[in-house]
């Protein structure tokens, strides 16, 4: 039912149809109220024009409107920034109204529930009271009334911050400093920095016209409380305080008409990453002039976050006996089987028995895993699951899921794991043999096996490469191009020089993945520990220690930034259960030993712009099992691990990174300078795929714009499992020494539209890996390159690979590969290796160098 606030109430339908367009505040529901919307981020399916944007709204001003395209199924939203309780909506139509339309709330973006539907509505100020928690709200047009679109006045979203309130407004000033532009400078000695430096004596003036403005970049998205204005001779007299995300999209804080100049201070209640002052209506005869813009900044005041709890829907625990276990696997396989850019994730818990008779099939974001200490705790007399029938037969495309902590008796002998890239198969017990080639033994791009037992013969037939860490086989048959091993027992001998095997005894150093077990009824986290020299499984001896799940913040879809920091503020470890999270600001992980562990591919996107992550310069902080999705706003870097100069000797102690995963683009457009940033010492990223996409949605040359891939600062970092594709620039850059990589596998990015887009210091083509000039000692193990240059075949790169050259540098067993002759190499590394030639996708190697 639509319920309508009093003054409406009271008015016949003819009166209301007389009335005019502009709608005054006296039909404003809860009017003595500002609501959670006004200012906020807000976007719409299409706009009529330039002058009816969404922002205008959520601008508190009846005056300006939104309006939409002429067609049904139009939508408005608005993020309110953090999780709220909405009580109220309030929808001023213009005439072109919404006859049938839905109110819906959303705690992560993607999935959304109806707060009200409204059926045969009359237009005018409709008043709704509503009952639900959500960060983002919407009008989701059915059916219009008129030929027109959908018009709204103001969308108003009342209710109460579900995190917390506003803290007092900071007396800092958050703009000084920050970079500055502004539509005209009078001249050279009036810049828009001279505004925000701090200074009385230096000003920012305009050219003498209307309209001119002046903003500011604070760096981040932050709530907004307070601007101050001081103001030379030439003021504004008319203008208004803007905010926005993204630089583009502009809502306006406070109308300001009749200003006399001077100084005065405006309270304002928003968020935003820019702050503009946009003129309409000067003063005097001269511009505008300002000797100082000040912004205040509030936080949010989160109440203590609870540790524990349950793990949410989308963990799907089972026992032996559970019911129609087979079904229920094969439900979330057919939702997730070609789901390849949905947003469903899925997490599968055995407790500890033996199941028989099961055959899981694991599609994209699935993940499955054992809940005892051991593998062998939990037996499955059947198979684990993954084939390629949803692509043809093509294995390439089986990203995005793994299995974990398992027994498995296959039923016919051999157990399918045919997957490519971010698919590990971590501490699997395999009671027969492993076939990592789709049936029918179709293309297959892979792969990664970590802490496993497999009694007996890997077969990875078409898999063009693999990398097998601390584990034992029964034998490893076939190869095609890059399959490295270290400290697998029963691995065979290297032969790069005329075959596909890298081999090294052991594993310098390794820790193994976090994971959830049961101890009884009680779950906990084991954190292994590390291990030097390594050669074979960690179990059952399992060195390590177990941390109980009440010493977790357990994340759960519609979560914000700002509790799960809150969380981590009150020494909280992270277990984020699957789900899509996005963030308004970044994680700042800042206590020593720290484990954030994901569930079911749980995927974390920075919004307007922020980085992801933040890892400070501490020991043993434990990364796992996640994926951060770029935002369609450019971020700095999506995960930093160390600040910028970390000198820290963390060797006792290193941070892990273990099976985290960075897309840009694919779901949609993606952008971001770095992927990963690592500037402490002695870090291990064991396992990563770093992937600017090459297909799937928001996919161009700029529209997913990602320069680096992965960019190496701090010095004894070791890299076991690297795969990094895609990249603008380097794939991977290394700065720091003593760095260490076993196994590479790369992509140059196929969408390179010329050579002279990619051409630098007279060098065609960026390195897919680049060890820096300063660099006196780095040596890496089976490093493979492949380039696939689709919109422009001519391109011959000039190196996959570029070192410097001294006694400390040494590089094993590299090559360099033309997908069917879509360009070519010069070299494989520097100006050492053959050319790649021709369309019969043969490697070009290089066995040591120099």
């Amino acid at each position: 039912m639509r319920l309508r606030s009093l003054g409406v109430a009271l008015a016949t339908t003819a009166a209301l149809s007389a009335l005019p367009l502009t709608h005054t505040g006296a039909f404003a529901a809860s009017a003595a109220d500002t609501p959670l919307s006004q200012g906020k981020t807000v976007t719409a399916s299409s706009q009529e024009n330039n002058g009816t944007p969404a922002a205008y709204a959520v601008d508190g001003n009846t005056g300006t409107r939104w309006s939409s395209s002429a067609t049904d199924d139009q939508w408005l939203e608005v993020d309110l920034g953090a999780t709220a309780s909405v009580s109220q909506v309030v929808l001023n139509w213009e005439a072109a109204y919404g006859k049938d339309y839905k109110v819906q709330i959303s705690a992560d973006h993607s999935t959304w529930t109806d707060l009200k539907s409204v059926t045969g509505g009359d237009g005018g100020l409709d008043t709704l009271a509503v009952s639900g928690q959500g960060r983002y709200v919407r009008m989701l047009g059915v059916h219009r009334a008129t030929p027109y679109g959908y018009s709204l006045w103001e969308f108003q979203v009342f209710g109460s911050a579900a995190g917390g309130t506003p803290s007092a407004c900071g007396t800092a000033d958050s703009a000084q400093g920050r970079p500055a532009s502004a539509s005209t400078t009078e001249n050279a000695g009036t810049p828009a920095s001279a505004a925000f430096d701090g200074s009385t004596s230096t000003r920012w003036s305009s050219q003498s016209a209307d309209p001119q403005w002046i903003q500011v970049d604070l760096g981040s998205v932050q709530d907004l409380c307070k601007v101050d204005l001081n103001w030379e001779a030439a003021y504004g007299k008319d203008f208004q305080i803007q905010a926005s995300s993204d630089g583009q999209s502009w809502s306006t804080l406070k109308s300001v008409t009749g200003a006399s100049g001077g100084t005065a201070s405006y309270d304002v209640s928003g968020s935003g990453r820019y702050v503009r002052i946009y003129g309409t209506a000067r003063g005097t005869g001269y511009g505008y002039s300002l000797w100082e813009v000040a912004v205040h900044t509030g936080t949010t005041q989160v109440p203590p976050v609870q540790g524990g709890g349950d793990l949410g829907p989308n963990v799907i625990v089972v026992d032996p006996s559970t019911p129609n276990l087979q079904q229920k696997f094969d439900d979330v396989f057919a939702r997730q089987e070609s789901n390849q850019f949905g947003t469903g994730r899925y997490q599968f818990l055995l407790k500890p028995g033996t199941y028989n008779g099961i055959n899981a099939q694991i599609g994209f974001y699935t993940s499955i895993s054992g809940l005892g200490l051991n593998p062998d705790d939990t037996q499955i007399n059947g198979d684990v699951t993954v084939d390629a029938g949803w692509f043809n037969g093509n294995a390439t495309q089986n990203f995005w899921r793994s299995a974990e902590n398992l027994a498995i008796t296959p039923s016919n002998g051999t157990d399918r794991w045919a997957v490519a890239q971010a698919a590990p198969f971590r501490r699997i017990h395999v009671k027969g043999g492993l076939n990592l080639a789709p049936n029918g033994y179709g293309w297959a791009s892979g792969g990664y096996i970590a802490d496993s037992r497999i009694d007996g013969t890997v077969g990875p037939y078409s898999q063009q490469q693999w990398y097998t860490r601390d584990s034992s086989v029964g034998g490893w048959t076939n190869g095609v191009w890059n399959m490295t091993f270290t400290g697998v027992q029963g691995a065979p001998a290297t032969d790069f020089d005329s075959g596909p095997y890298t081999t090294l005894d052991t594993t310098p150093v390794s820790r193994e993945k976090p994971f959830l077990y049961l101890d009884g009824s009680t779950y906990k986290v084991f954190v292994p520990a590390k291990r030097t020299n390594a050669r074979g499984v960690s179990w059952p001896a399992n060195a390590g220690t177990s941390l109980p799940l009440d010493q977790f913040y357990v994340v759960k879809p519609g979560a914000t930034a700002a509790t799960i920091n809150q969380a981590l503020a009150q020494g909280l470890n992270l277990l984020f259960t699957p789900g899509v999270y996005h963030l308004d600001r970044t994680i700042d992980v800042t206590r020593a030993n720290t484990v954030v562990l994901g569930l079911g591919l749980a995927t974390l996107v920075p919004d307007n712009g922020v980085d992801a992550m933040h890892v400070a310069d501490v020991d043993g902080v434990r990364l796992a099992g996640f994926l951060i999705d770029a935002g369609p706003v450019n971020s700095d870097t999506l995960l930093r691990i160390g600040t910028p100069g970390s000198t820290a000797d963390h060797s006792a102690n290193p941070t892990t990174m273990q099976d985290v995963f960075v897309r840009i683009g694919g779901a949609g457009p993606g952008l971001a300078t770095n992927s990963v940033v690592v500037n402490s010492n002695n870090v291990v990223i064991d396992h990563t795929w770093l992937w600017r996409a090459d297909h799937g949605s928001g996919v161009g040359w700029d529209t997913n714009r990602a320069d680096y891939g992965l960019r190496v600062n701090g010095n004894d970092v070791l890299a076991t499992g690297l795969f990094v594709e895609h990249f603008n620039k380097y794939d991977v850059y290394w700065s720091g020494e003593r760095g260490r990589t076993i196994f590479f596998q790369n992509e140059k990015a196929y969408d390179a539209p010329n050579a002279a887009a990619i051409t630098h210091d007279g060098i065609v083509g960026y390195a897919a890996y680049k060890v820096a000039d300063t660099v006196t000692t780095h040596e890496a193990w089976g490093l493979g390159s492949y380039c696939n240059y689709t919109a422009d075949p001519s391109i011959v790169q000039a190196h996959g690979f570029q070192v410097p050259v001294g006694p400390g540098i040494k590089l094993h067993d590299l090559l360099v590969i033309s997908l069917g002759g879509k360009g070519q190499y010069a070299h494989v590394v520097n100006a050492t290796g053959a050319p790649t030639s021709g369309t019969a996708t043969v490697p070009s190697k290089v066995v040591q160098f120099p």
